[in-house]
């Protein structure tokens, strides 16, 4: 039997159901000063809202350093009675505060290991951050310890692409470390919605995360139903995953929104609308049960 790991211990696949697979109930940065998701009533709040709205799980890429609030989440999990799995990992340079990679790749990798193996609040996922149409020497250490993590532990790697670019890349520097696509989740894909760029990430293997909608990116957030079609059209429909992608307080549906419920809404609708309801099925159930997965290592 497959499991994903989430922050109160594995849970079979096929218990995962309706999945939010990009998302933050806490996370700050230094990028985004006085938008800090830290407010553990709100968080529960917009969490029981995704709930409500018929949601199970949610997949929180919120990585080290960044206020991942794990103690918190495993309170909201046990509370609401919904599954979330928390993310070890590392976003990009500038989220930290650090010009340099202050630590080798088999250290960082170490860390992610301990974050992933300990039994107390474990973590099920690594999330690496990269940059704008290229990688930068730190994100190149930071992909290399995501690789030895997975190696150790079958954790999956989620991959924050910035505005959607450089996937490519990021496939080819893994590939050098032996990780296969299918281990492997590219976000934020709908920013750059170049129909061959897609169709060159999905041929790889990848699993494809659509995320959104926010007020940053309203200028491609509306073509995610067309460019999901175009993928289950050309036979990638088990690759597809969506998330809400809350990353500000102001965009929580329990603020300004729109939030996480409004991805079982308007959103969900717009994408049954594109691929029917046997393509919703898959996007929002049985892809994430495969792409969050713990592999066999």
């Amino acid at each position: 039997m497959t499991h994903v790991r989430t922050v109160l211990g594995d849970i079979a696949t096929d218990l995962l159901g309706v999945t939010n697979s990009h998302d933050h109930l806490f996370f700050r940065s230094p990028v985004l000063p006085g938008q800090e998701l830290d407010d553990a009533a709100l968080a529960r709040a917009e969490a029981q809202a995704f709930a409500t709205a018929g949601g199970h799980s949610i997949v929180q890429w919120t990585p080290r350093s960044l206020g991942r609030h794990r103690h918190d989440l495993a309170a909201l999990a046990a509370t609401i009675g919904i599954n979330i799995v928390a993310a070890t990992g590392r976003h990009r340079a500038v989220h930290h505060q650090l010009k340099e990679s202050t630590r080798s790749a088999d250290a960082l990798a170490q860390l992610f290991v301990e974050d992933i193996q300990t039994p107390v609040q474990p973590c099920g996922l690594i999330k690496i951050g990269t940059g704008f149409h290229h990688l930068d020497p730190f994100e190149h250490v930071s992909l290399e310890a995501a690789a030895i993590a997975h190696e150790a532990t079958g954790a999956p790697i989620a991959i924050h692409l910035e505005l959607g670019t450089a996937g490519d890349l990021v496939l080819a520097d893994l590939d050098q470390h032996g990780v296969p696509p299918t281990s492997i989740v590219l976000g934020h894909v709908g920013r750059n919605p170049d129909d061959g760029y897609l169709l060159d990430l999905a041929g790889a293997g990848a699993f494809l995360c659509f995320d959104g909608p926010s007020r940053a990116n309203h200028q491609t957030d509306w073509r995610t139903p067309a460019a999901i079609e175009l993928l289950a059209e050309h036979g990638h429909a088990p690759q597809l995953l969506i998330g809400a992608d809350t990353t500000t307080a102001a965009a929580r549906s329990v603020t300004s929104g729109p939030g996480m419920p409004n991805l079982l809404g308007r959103f969900a609708r717009s994408v049954r609308t594109a691929v029917a309801e046997q393509g919703w099925q898959s996007i929002s159930v049985d892809n994430p049960a495969r792409a969050f997965q713990l592999r066999a290592h």
